[in-house]
């Protein structure tokens, strides 16, 4: 059975500068999130993407834990008791949301992908209200139903009837199995709490997720990958620090001030800010549909998070 959430675990008032500092963090999520997305594109024939994975979270936990270390003994207690959770959530956010999309992008389209993930936040909103009993207005939901229609604006480029020329392909699977173990970590996270910080509660987590990376990682180097050279090695501290180290640092940390419902909704504000960063270094045009698709996302995740708020 559920356990109902600890007044530790509840958001704080609106006062309290925490609440502002993590209503401001989330817009900075998915800029770090689109970093991991030109990773992925620069990894084939680089890197494997279960030794990429392995890589990222070994060195981002590494550079977590000399942070952390005097808490991580601490608490080594309570890590002995509840590691059965921290490999959970290594399995589910380091392991298959890590390598699973890299995967994906080497069958499915782009459109697949930014459509078939947009559907995580609105599981972790589902769950967060069926699951742990958080409170969901009729103006949050109306703001995920905005947020979700202006995501698929922006990837059909303002013309709809392309949903029905969709074709799925096995990475399809693939990301549809990253949306759901996002949503799992997610609401897992935020349910079992922990007494540890953000940063060494991840470190942990990273330490789970190398363990179960390891035998998968181990198997492609046995099948004469691409050898680690320098290129290689760049991916793997890029996608440690910034989607690693930092995104799952401030998402973690956000949450549990936020709740798990309004952080998710920042995954809508992916292609849009794509969009826009595309358009500042690559010269890649704007044009109607991205403003249409800005506006509903962001009228959307303003709804969510304004709800929050005003409880």
């Amino acid at each position: 059975m559920t356990e109902p959430l600890s007044s530790a675990d509840a958001a704080p008032p609106a006062a309290h500068p925490k609440t502002r500092v993590a209503q401001l963090l989330i817009w900075v999520i998915p800029l770090l999130w689109i970093v991991n997305s030109v990773i992925a594109r620069r990894a084939p024939g680089v890197i494997t993407p279960h030794v990429l994975a392995i890589g990222r979270w070994l060195l981002a936990g590494t550079i977590l834990a000399a942070f952390t270390h005097a808490e991580l003994w601490a608490q080594r207690v309570h890590i002995r008791q509840h590691v059965w959770q921290y490999l959970v959530l290594g399995g589910c956010g380091m392991w298959i949301c890590g390598a699973a999309v890299y995967f994906a992008g080497q069958t499915t389209s782009v459109m697949n992908i930014s459509l078939i993930y947009a559907a995580s936040p609105v599981m972790i909103a589902v769950g967060s209200v069926l699951w742990l009993h958080e409170p969901f207005s009729k103006r949050q939901a109306l703001g995920v139903v905005g947020a979700l229609a202006g995501v698929v604006h922006v990837v059909v480029q303002g013309e709809w009837q392309r949903l029905g020329q969709m074709e799925f392909v096995p990475g399809d699977l693939w990301i549809a199995a990253a949306a759901v173990s996002w949503a799992a970590y997610s609401m897992l996270q935020k349910h079992w709490g922990s007494p540890l910080s953000a940063r060494a509660q991840l470190a942990v987590i990273c330490a789970g997720g190398v363990v179960v990376l390891l035998p998968f990682a181990a198997w492609e180097l046995s099948q004469g990958g691409p050898a680690l050279g320098g290129q290689a090695l760049l991916l793997i501290g890029a996608a440690a620090i910034f989607p690693g180290v930092l995104a799952y640092w401030i998402y973690g940390w956000t949450q549990s001030v936020l709740g798990p419902g309004p952080v998710a909704m920042t995954m809508y504000l992916g292609p849009l800010y794509a969009a826009v960063v595309g358009w500042l270094l690559l010269g890649e045009p704007l044009a109607l549909h991205h403003l249409v698709g800005g506006v509903l996302i962001l009228s959307g995740v303003g709804l969510v998070v304004a709800g929050k708020r005003s409880r």
